[in-house]
């Protein structure tokens, strides 16, 4: 990449980042869209290329979570141990896909995830936060479900994951969202060396998003500590609505 190629790039990696620590997210869910959109990338290399810039923002972010104290031992390890199998599992049946059903599909997820979120934080009725609905074993299934959205589509970890431990096991929204990041920590390596060793990830792009994304994560997760429970929730929903609608159109 020329010098301001590369400028460019660093400065989107400090804005995905900041929208990922602060939604939970390792900065994926933006980052694809925008290198299959905007820099003509097939579905497959932007989800390798993405999950470069995810792996950094991903652990930076749990750490500071940890520090928050918004990290449950037993949750976090139970999540990240089923999730690895099922990621490695769905990478290589991703990478058999044609570039535009993959998108497609992955647009047509996040929509429905999207009507759901919103649904859930418009519900009367939902689970108080704290509030154990399922014994914490349970967590290991959405550890399985996310590891497989992930390998599938470079992301499902941070969009499926959060409405899940909010719904059914009671947690608030920054405690779902820093779990999720425990969850994702493993998988982004185990996927990222999966789609790498098939020739999808472009390093050198990958890179210069997770140097930009490394300076502004921390600041995200702090803002996400700080805001009120709805306004978070909704501002994921509105983040996802917006992602499934402009892939789903294209």
């Amino acid at each position: 990449m020329s010098p301001a190629e590369l400028a460019l790039v660093f400065t989107l990696g400090i804005v995905i980042g900041g929208i990922g620590g602060l939604l939970g997210l390792g900065g994926g869910l933006i980052a694809i869209p925008l290198l299959g959109l905007a820099f003509g990338m097939s579905q497959q290399l932007a989800q390798g290329t993405a999950m470069v810039m995810i792996v950094g923002n991903t652990f930076l972010g749990l750490w500071r979570n940890h520090r928050l104290g918004n990290v449950e031992a037993k949750y976090a390890v139970t999540m990240a141990a089923s999730a690895a199998l099922f990621t490695w599992l769905t990478a290589l049946v991703a990478l058999r896909m044609e570039s535009a059903s993959l998108r497609f599909a992955f647009g047509v997820f996040v929509c429905v995830l999207a009507l759901y979120t919103i649904w859930s934080n418009l519900a009367p009725g939902r689970a108080a936060a704290g509030a154990r609905v399922l014994p914490w074993g349970w967590s290991s299934v959405v550890g399985a479900a996310g590891g497989a959205l992930s390998g599938l589509f470079g992301v499902g970890a941070g969009i499926f994951a959060p409405p899940a431990l909010t719904a059914l096991f009671g947690m608030r929204q920054a405690a779902a969202q820093a779990h999720t990041l425990a969850l994702a920590a493993p998988v982004t390596i185990v996927g990222l060396f999966t789609y790498a060793a098939h020739g999808q990830a472009n390093l050198e792009f990958g890179i210069a998003l997770a140097l930009g994304g490394l300076c502004s994560v921390s600041y995200g997760v702090r803002l996400a500590h700080r805001l009120p429970e709805k306004t978070l929730r909704l501002l994921f929903s509105a983040l996802l609505a917006l992602v499934g609608v402009v892939l789903v159109a294209r």
